[in-house]
């Protein structure tokens, strides 16, 4: 493989360390491939050029010394813009983020990524204040799917699938607090994971509490689980942050529940059919079972319509219509009918908790459809009204508060890809890993189509 900008943060980091690479090609190939496809994918709201560079060349010195901040510093990187991060504006997606204020605060996760001296890019795309599951905005526009670019590439965090698949750089720190970078990693043919809830620190508090998680995308499962190590450091910020359990379990003998379905969802059938092949394929004992919560998306949509009411409250308005509406939906809300929603919350952990003490792992689809018409939160002519009734595989997880990892696992004879979804216990972040590994080894590597293979 001779483009760069395709390496994987672990093949960066090999030849950084050996002396045949220096952190600055690899960041010049990352900013060429920004030239070359942001136009028109729209995958970043922000680009640092000289920043880059220049962290490059730091980072090229401490190779040079002995000094490296860890294995990955000198991969060019990326951010979504919720997160702060110093002297990158944070406008979120929306025209009624102030744009001239002081940038002078890292979050956990920009302020990680510094520790361990990543180049940090920019700042990728998202829907307005991240609310959707696909990436428009009033500033950037639409984002666009790498693989054809009149279908959207999901959301929220489609800005960071779209550049960790073309080469703008080889690791992105996404949010998903409902499927926001597990949908676009399957959308654009990268792996998204969702860790257990308070294992990555979060500041701000996010007002949608325990849905909200920060979302590692990357090129393969060890990227992924690399980046993860890095970001899960503690910050005094967040309360919440719970420190990595370790999983002891023995791939062989796992205990694999596959749910093709979730006992109620219609899926595209070459999609069905590709995650069927690839269970089957994993050599471990698996059993067709589904967990039997019920249907959680009138609860999910009271909490989610809450904690917009009170994020567009905090901004005076938004811009989005579709946003705007979901925030006067969650106004009428009490404050009882919230409180039922969290104990409804609660109790699908629990019950998803029961459910792994049979199981280690779960395995589903983690989209039922394909990639549809960018431009639009819903397939046209679907008769779907809201974005949660396309994606009912993620969310449902971020109320559990389980890690969830997607995989890509092939394309369709569209051309357009297929992930799979693995979910498992909370703390079990390394068990579900493990298992992304050993799905990624048992499928072909999806190329881009411009990356020599």
């Amino acid at each position: 493989m001779t483009d760069l900008s395709q390496w994987t943060a672990a093949q960066l980091g090999t030849a950084y360390a050996t002396g045949d690479l220096s952190p600055v090609e690899a960041t010049q190939a990352a900013l060429q491939a920004v030239d070359t496809y942001d136009d028109d994918l729209r995958a970043f709201a922000y680009v640092d050029h000289e920043g880059a560079l220049a962290q490059a060349s730091a980072s090229e010195q401490r190779w040079v010394a002995g000094n490296a901040l860890g294995p990955l510093d000198g991969v060019p990187a990326s951010i979504k813009d919720l997160f702060l991060t110093r002297g990158m504006p944070a406008l979120r997606g929306s025209r009624h983020t102030d744009p001239n204020q002081p940038w002078d605060t890292d979050s956990p996760a920009a302020a990680a990524l510094r520790a361990h001296g990543l180049v940090l890019l920019g700042k990728t795309t998202t829907a307005e204040l991240g609310w959707k599951a696909t990436t428009d905005n009033a500033i950037d526009g639409i984002t666009r799917n790498p693989w054809d670019r009149t279908l959207t590439a999901g959301g929220s965090s489609g800005g960071s699938g779209v550049a960790v698949r073309t080469g703008m750089g080889a690791v992105s720190v996404a949010t998903d607090a409902a499927g926001s970078a597990r949908i676009p990693a399957a959308f654009c043919g990268v792996v998204g994971f969702k860790p257990t809830h308070g294992r990555i620190p979060m500041y701000p508090p996010s007002v949608l509490g325990t849905l909200a998680h920060a979302g590692p995308m990357a090129r393969s499962v060890g990227d992924v689980a690399a980046l993860t190590d890095i970001l899960a450091a503690p910050d005094h910020r967040d309360p919440a942050w719970t420190p990595t359990v370790g999983d002891t379990t023995d791939l062989a003998r796992l205990r694999v529940a596959f749910s093709p379905s979730l006992g109620r969802v219609e899926v595209h059938p070459e999609i069905a059919a590709m995650v069927a092949e690839t269970v089957a394929g994993l050599g471990l004992h698996v059993e067709e079972a589904d967990p039997g919560f019920p249907d959680p998306a009138a609860t999910f949509d009271m909490l989610w319509s809450v904690g917009v009411a009170h994020i567009v409250r905090r901004y005076g308005q938004a811009f989005d219509p579709g946003l705007h509406a979901l925030a006067e939906r969650g106004a009428r809300h009490t404050v009882a009918d919230y409180l039922d929603a969290q104990s409804e919350l609660a109790a699908l952990a629990v019950a998803m908790g029961e459910f792994h003490t049979r199981f280690d792992v779960l395995i589903t689809p983690t989209m039922p459809i394909e990639p549809f018409a960018a431009g639009h939160d819903v397939p046209p002519d679907s008769g779907m009204t809201d974005w949660p009734q396309w994606t009912p595989f993620t969310y449902p997880f971020n109320m559990s508060r389980q890690p969830a990892l997607s995989v890509p696992i092939g394309r369709t004879s569209s051309g357009l890809p297929v992930g799979i979804q693995i979910v498992g216990p909370r703390h079990a972040d390394q068990l579900v890993l493990a298992v992304g590994a050993l799905v990624e080894q048992s499928r072909p590597v999806i190329h881009y189509p411009q990356e020599s293979a």
